[in-house]
Order: C-alpha cells, then sequence, then structure tokens
C-alpha cells in the first residue's frame, strides 16, 4: 500500500521541468555544475543533449522534489529509477549520501563518455514490433538491446551506421522508430568500460543498506549496499528491464504512482500497463500543494 516513485531518464529536459521546486542545497549545487541560467539553456537541443549535463540536472532536480514532496506527503512505499533515475532513487531510499549524489552524476557521465570517446553509437526507440521483432533486429544489425519495456517495444543501441540501417529495415516492417536525443549507446556491450570504471567510482564512496524497498534495472529489489553497488556499475552496460521493475512494483499493491522527473513517460507506460493504479507525473503539476492534494486523494 501506499505510493510508488518511478524517477525519469535523461531526454525530456525541458526549461520549464519541476517548475514548482523551490531553490535549495540541490538546485544551488545544479546552478554552482551548469550555471545559473541552465533553464534557459536547455533551450539548444545541443547543450541539453550533452551527457554530463542532462545527468547532474536530472539527478539534482530529482532530489531537490523528492525531499521537497516527501516532506508534505511523507516517503513513498518503494522506488526505481529509469536509467540514469536509479541515482536519484537509490539515494531517496538511502543507499547513497544526498550531498555527494550530483558529484556521483559527474563521474558517471564522465565514465560513459570516456567509453564512448572513440565510437560513433547511439539509441533508437522501437516500437509496435511483433513477437520477436526486437531480438530480429538486434541479431540482424548487431545491436543491442538497451532498454526493455515490453515483448513489442524497447530501446536498441548500437554504431549509428547499424542503426540506420536497421531503422530502415524496422519501419518496411511497420515497426515505429525514433532515434533518441542520446549521444552514445548506454546499457549495451559499448559501455562494459563504464561499468569497470564506474564500479571503481562507488567503491569509493560509503554505500548503505536501503531504507525504502528500491528496484534496480538490472537486479530486482536491492537488499543490502553490496548489492547496490554492483547494480549501479552493471545498469551502464546491462539492458534496463523496465517491464520486470514495473511488475515488481505492480505486485506490492501499491495505490498510486507518480514519475518524479521531466516529462510524462514513465507515468503513461505505467497507466498502458496498469490502468486501475492512478498515475501521474510531477511535471504536470504547477504547484507543490496541488501535486501533494492529488496523491493524498488516493492514499487510503
Amino acid at each position: 500500500m501506499g505510493y510508488a516513485l518511478l524517477f525519469s531518464g535523461q531526454g525530456a529536459q525541458h526549461r520549464h521541468m519541476l517548475s514548482w521546486v523551490r531553490r535549495d542545497r540541490h538546485v544551488e549545487q545544479v546552478e554552482n555544475l551548469l550555471g545559473a541560467d541552465w533553464r534557459d539553456r536547455l533551450d539548444d537541443p545541443v547543450w541539453s543533449g550533452n551527457n554530463r549535463h542532462a545527468q547532474v540536472l536530472i539527478t539534482g532536480l530529482a532530489m531537490a522534489a523528492f525531499e521537497q514532496l516527501v516532506a508534505e506527503a511523507g516517503p513513498p512505499a518503494v522506488v526505481a529509477g529509469y536509467s540514469v533515475g536509479e541515482l536519484a532513487a537509490f539515494c531517496a531510499a538511502g543507499v547513497l549520501d544526498p550531498d555527494t549524489v550530483l558529484a556521483l552524476a559527474v563521474q558517471r557521465a564522465a565514465c560513459m563518455d570516456a567509453a564512448h570517446a572513440h565510437l560513433d553509437t547511439g539509441l533508437m526507440g522501437v516500437s509496435s514490433a511483433r513477437q520477436g521483432g526486437l531480438r530480429g533486429l538486434c541479431e540482424a544489425f548487431d545491436l543491442d538491446l538497451a532498454i526493455r519495456l515490453g515483448p513489442e517495444s524497447g530501446v536498441v543501441g548500437g554504431p549509428n551506421g547499424a542503426l540506420v540501417e536497421a531503422a530502415a529495415c524496422a519501419e518496411v516492417q511497420g515497426m515505429r522508430v525514433t532515434r533518441l536525443n542520446v549521444a552514445l549507446a548506454s546499457h549495451t556491450r559499448w559501455m562494459q568500460q563504464a561499468s569497470v570504471d564506474f564500479r571503481s567510482v562507488l567503491a569509493t564512496h560509503s554505500l548503505t543498506n536501503p531504507r525504502l524497498p528500491v528496484i534496480s534495472n538490472a537486479m530486482g529489489q536491492i537488499r543490502d549496499a553490496a548489492q547496490a553497488l554492483d547494480a549501479l556499475a552493471s545498469q551502464l552496460s546491462a539492458t534496463v528491464r523496465w517491464d520486470e521493475c514495473l511488475d515488481h512494483i505492480e505486485s506490492r499493491r501499491v495505490d498510486a504512482v507518480l514519475e518524479l522527473g521531466p516529462g510524462q513517460a514513465l507515468a503513461r507506460m505505467w497507466s498502458e500497463r496498469f490502468p486501475d493504479i492512478p498515475a501521474r507525473s510531477v511535471d504536470e503539476f504547477r504547484s507543490l500543494p496541488a501535486l501533494v492534494d492529488w496523491l493524498t486523494a488516493r492514499l487510503p
């Protein structure tokens, strides 16, 4: 019972995102790293698509929103993060120190950028695939399934040349394809070195056992600090099993779901999968009281 929080990944950031969030220490850290004009700069797709900018912004704003929401509505029953959203989710669960999580976001992005330095790779969303269509597309063009959303939809990653060829083939087969504004193939074998490097980074930080149930993209529910470290490191080069994350959360019989971050993609995915459990994105609200009113009205 209670509510679940789903922490967004990068890709949907925009200048008006989380407009109700008050300026706190997390927002100040974002400003120190990205500049006080970060909202204006989000109008530039090159700047907003930069891996470091996006990961810092998504993590910092998520932590600010989380702390301000919980102060009014109480803690969630379970949390999960989509891609880089795992940093904020693990921090919300008590695994990571909230005062150093932005430093981890910077280092995570640096590990990924270094692994990508001599590669020309990217990501592509695919939907409306027939049964086995995603697997067949990956096998035919030597791509990896980066994110699994369900049997007919997901995100594939690999060399950009192969993605172009795969897109043409997929469209002929009736699939819908969308190139993502992410300039590397996260959650694929091309990020193996990033996983190795980020594991070394995490080993220098003090992780603790989760105080809230937290579901990882790669390993299911996290039980202790050692498992959390493995999950955060391996996630960079392993498939994000988002469909399984949602199933884990639904099994806890939550009363409502909130997507915490920019955009509404995760809330829509939840509603398509579990239409009887209400879901909204915090980005839809223009004030914290309105958000809290909606949430508390759906809790016992």
